[in-house]
C-alpha cells in the first residue's frame, strides 16, 4: 500500500489543526498521554525498590533478580509491536482505556503473587499494556499538536517519566519508610499501590477523542470535522461522534513493516538506533546500580527510594531544559548533543563508582540521569514525528521494540560483566551505546534527513514518500 497525497479535505484538517491556538482541552491531552509514560518509569523504578525485598522474600539469586525486569522489557517489546499495530488500524482511542485498566489490574496482581513465577507471568501481561501504550502516546501526541508547539509539547509529555519515577521513589520511601512495612511484604503493597494510582488517570483519559488526523486518513471526515472544531472553540468533546467507518481494509502487521521498510527504511533505521542505544544505557544503568553498583557502596535498601528520588529530580530538571531549547536549536542538533552529552554523564558516574563514597555516586548519578533523560526525551518525539499517520504507531511501536531488545541485553548482561570485569568496563560499554545514537543522528542529517523542527506533518511524510521514489522506489 502506497501512501497517498493528501486531499484537500485532509490538508485543511491539518492546515486548522496546527493554526489552533492553545487550549484547556490541549492541556487535557498532554496530561491523559503523559500519563503512559509515568507508569513505565513506575514500573522501572519500583522494580529498583522492590527487587531487593521481593528477592529475598522468594530467596532469589541475583539472576533470578534481573530477570523480572528482563520479563518486563519482553513484554513491553510485544505490546509495542502489538499495540502500533492495533491503533494504526481501529485508532488511537480505543485503545486508551483498555491498555490502562490492562495494566493496572495485572500490577494489582502482581502484589498478590504467590510465587517467583507468577511474578514473572504477570509482569510479563502488565508489560503489553505498557509497550502498547509507547506507540499510541507517541503517536497521539504528535497528531493532536500544532506545529509550532509540537516538539515542545511532545518533549513535555516524555518529562512524565521522570516525575513518574520520583512518584514511585515517594510511594517506596512510604511503604519501607513511614509505614514501616516488613520487608518480607513491602513490594507487594508497592504494586498494589502502583496499580490503584494508574485508575486515576481514567478521569482525564476519558475526554480524550479520537485523532483527528487518523480519523482524516480513514476517510471519517465529519468526525474529524468535530474535533477540529471544538479545539478551535476550545469548548467540550461532543458525547458522540458519528460513526461512519471506512471501507479500507486495514493493513496486517507485515504489510505495515513491509511499507515502513520499503518506503521509509532510513526513518525507521533512526528510530531503531536511537531507541537502542538509550534504552540499553538507561535501563542497563539502573539494573548496573541496584544489583551492583547501591549495594558497593553501601546504600541500604531503606535509602534506596531516596537514592532514586534525588536522581530523578535531577532527570526531570535535564528533561525540562530539554523541552525549552528542542525546537529552538532544532531536533537534530538537539539530539546528537543530548546523546553526546549522556555518554559523558555515564563517564562522570564511572569515575564517582570508582572512589566508593556514597555520596560521589549519588551526585554524579543526578548529573547522569539528567544528561540522559535530556537524550532520550528529544529522541522519541524526533522519530515519531517522521512516519507517516497510517504507519505512525506502527513505526514507533517497530522502533521500541529494537529498544527493549537493548534494554533487556544492558539489563541482563552489565551487572554480570560489572561482577567478573569491573563496574569500569560496564559502564564503558554504555558510553559506546549513547555515541552510536549521536554516530546515527549524524548519518541521518549527512543523508539529507529533514529537520522537523515546527514543520507539519504532513509535509515531513510528503517530503519522505518523494524522496523514496527519486531514487527507485528505496
Amino acid at each position: 500500500m502506497t501512501t497517498p497525497p493528501p486531499t484537500r479535505s485532509t490538508s485543511a484538517l491539518a492546515e486548522r489543526l496546527d493554526r489552533v491556538p492553545w487550549t484547556p482541552l490541549h492541556t487535557t491531552i498532554l496530561v491523559a498521554l503523559g500519563a503512559g509514560w509515568l507508569f513505565d518509569s513506575f514500573e522501572v523504578q519500583m522494580f529498583s525498590s522492590a527487587v531487593g525485598p521481593l528477592g529475598d522474600h522468594f530467596h532469589a539469586t541475583v539472576t533470578q533478580r534481573d530477570a523480572v525486569l528482563a520479563v518486563w522489557l519482553s513484554g513491553i517489546l510485544v505490546g509495542a509491536l502489538a499495540g502500533g499495530r492495533l491503533a494504526d488500524r481501529f485508532g488511537r482511542r480505543r485503545l486508551f482505556v483498555a491498555t490502562l485498566l490492562w495494566y493496572a489490574g495485572f500490577t494489582v496482581l502482581t502484589g498478590l503473587a504467590p510465587d517467583l513465577g507468577s511474578v514473572y507471568a504477570l509482569r510479563a501481561l502488565a508489560a503489553l499494556g505498557v509497550g502498547a501504550e509507547y506507540s499510541i502516546v507517541n503517536a497521539a501526541i504528535a497528531e493532536f499538536m500544532p506545529a509550532r508547539v509540537r516538539g515542545k509539547a511532545n518533549a513535555v509529555v516524555m518529562n512524565f517519566w521522570p516525575a513518574g519515577a520520583i512518584v514511585a521513589g515517594a510511594i517506596a520511601y512510604l511503604v519501607l519508610d513511614t509505614l514501616a512495612v516488613s520487608a518480607a511484604s513491602s513490594w507487594r503493597y508497592m504494586f498494589v499501590l502502583g496499580g490503584l494510582v494508574a485508575l486515576v488517570v481514567l478521569f482525564f483519559r476519558r475526554r480524550i477523542p479520537e485523532s483527528p488526523r487518523w480519523l482524516a486518513s480513514q476517510g471519517r471526515y465529519e468526525e474529524a470535522e468535530q474535533v477540529v472544531s471544538s479545539l478551535e472553540s476550545g469548548g467540550a468533546w461532543p458525547d458522540r461522534l458519528p460513526g461512519r467507518l471506512t471501507e479500507e481494509q486495514p493493513l496486517r502487521l507485515g504489510a505495515a513493516m513491509g511499507e515502513l521498510v520499503r518506503r521509509y527504511p532510513g526513518r525507521l533505521a533512526l528510530g531503531a538506533a536511537l531507541d537502542l542505544a538509550e534504552a540499553f544505557g538507561y535501563y542497563g544503568i539502573f539494573a548496573l546500580l541496584s544489583v551492583v553498583v547501591l549495594p558497593q557502596v553501601h546504600i541500604s535498601d531503606k535509602a534506596i527510594p531516596l537514592f532514586y528520588i534525588v536522581g530523578n529530580v535531577g532527570g526531570l530538571a535535564g528533561g525540562l531544559v530539554m523541552s525549552g531549547l528542542f525546537d529552538r536549536l532544532g531536533h537534530r542538533v538537539t539530539v546528537a548533543g543530548s546523546y553526546t552529552l549522556a555518554a559523558g554523564g555515564v563517564g562522570l558516574l564511572a569515575g564517582a563508582t570508582s572512589t566508593g563514597s556514597a555520596t560521589w555516586v549519588t551526585a554524579a548519578f543526578v548529573v547522569a540521569n539528567a544528561t540522559a533523560t535530556a537524550a532520550w526525551t528529544s529522541a522519541y518525539p524526533t522519530f515519531t514525528e517522521l512516519f507517516p499517520t497510517h504507519l505512525r504507531a506502527a513505526g514507533v511501536g517497530a522502533s521500541v521494540a529494537v529498544g527493549r531488545i537493548g534494554a533487556i541485553v544492558g539489563t541482563l548482561s552489565l551487572p554480570s560483566l560489572a561482577t567478573h570485569m569491573g563496574a569500569t568496563f560496564s559502564y564503558a560499554l554504555v558510553v559506546v551505546f549513547w555515541l552510536v545514537g549521536v554516530a546515527a543522528m549524524g548519518v541521518f542529517a549527512w543523508r539529507g534527513g529533514q529537520e522537523a523542527a515546527r514543520q507539519p506533518l504532513e509535509t515531513l511524510s510528503r517530503t519522505a514518500a518523494e524522496s523514496v521514489s527519486s531514487v527507485g522506489g528505496r
